[in-house]
């Protein structure tokens, strides 16, 4: 008899997996470009190739805007899914499985912080999301609102001008490029250092976790990063293999 007891746990649908490859390749398209347009000058010895790997300026600055409204667009569309999700009571805030920070996500990043310099004896049992997952997430909602709000006005400057004073003129462009390029930039610092680790290049994910694209975990590596949620969906479940 074949054993049809699972052993993976299905994380997030499709339309969740979709927008974040939109996400994933909107991201990378625009930190790429964004290099290539911060310095764009050919005679530079090692900034020149760069801009041209994407066709010289004009081209890359249609790539880079081109990805910028699918990112916002496709922002938009989850913020919606969320949304009809909530009226309609197919999503419920619960604290187990909740992307919304709890109090307990303060105790458990001390406990966490404690066990890893050795003052702690035991590590912090996580639900669904862990804090550094709900900062991965929120993080894109502050982005949207500085990176995304100031590359739109940047991208329709006549037609966002008529929102800004007349005695702000010769300052207020300076000011956006600075906000959109300087938060780019710790956007991409920290996409490439802290979410890449958590979520790929530490030993338990390494050389890649495939969540991302199957929406699959194994109970294993469930039951070791999110306890909380593993007892929530399969304790007192005899058809459940013990990982």
């Amino acid at each position: 008899m074949t054993d049809e007891r699972p052993t993976e746990f299905q994380r997030f649908n499709l339309t969740f997996r979709i927008q974040h490859v939109i996400l994933v390749v909107t991201f990378l398209l625009l930190a790429f470009t964004g290099w290539s347009l911060k310095y764009p000058e050919p005679a530079l010895e090692y900034t020149g190739w760069w801009i041209r790997l994407w066709g010289g300026p004009k081209t890359a600055g249609i790539i880079h805007r081109t990805a910028g409204l699918i990112m916002i667009v496709d922002f938009i569309w989850h913020v919606i899914y969320l949304i009809y999700h909530l009226i309609t009571g197919r999503m419920k805030f619960d604290p187990a499985t909740t992307i919304v920070p709890v109090p307990s996500d303060i105790t458990n990043a001390v406990q966490n912080m404690l066990y890893f310099i050795g003052l702690g004896k035991t590590k912090p049992k996580f639900a669904r999301y862990n804090y550094i997952q709900k900062f991965d997430y929120w993080a894109v909602f502050w982005g949207m609102a500085i990176i995304g709000l100031s590359g739109l006005i940047l991208t329709f400057p006549t037609q966002a001008s008529i929102f800004f004073p007349q005695w702000s003129a010769n300052w207020i462009w300076e000011v956006l490029f600075t906000l959109h390029s300087d938060e780019a930039l710790l956007a991409i610092t920290y996409i490439t250092i802290m979410h890449f680790y958590a979520e790929h290049l530490k030993w338990a994910n390494f050389p890649m976790s495939m969540t991302w694209i199957t929406g699959r975990i194994s109970l294993r590596h469930m039951k070791e990063e999110h306890p909380l949620e593993y007892e929530l969906e399969f304790k007192g479940k005899p058809d459940v293999k013990n990982p």
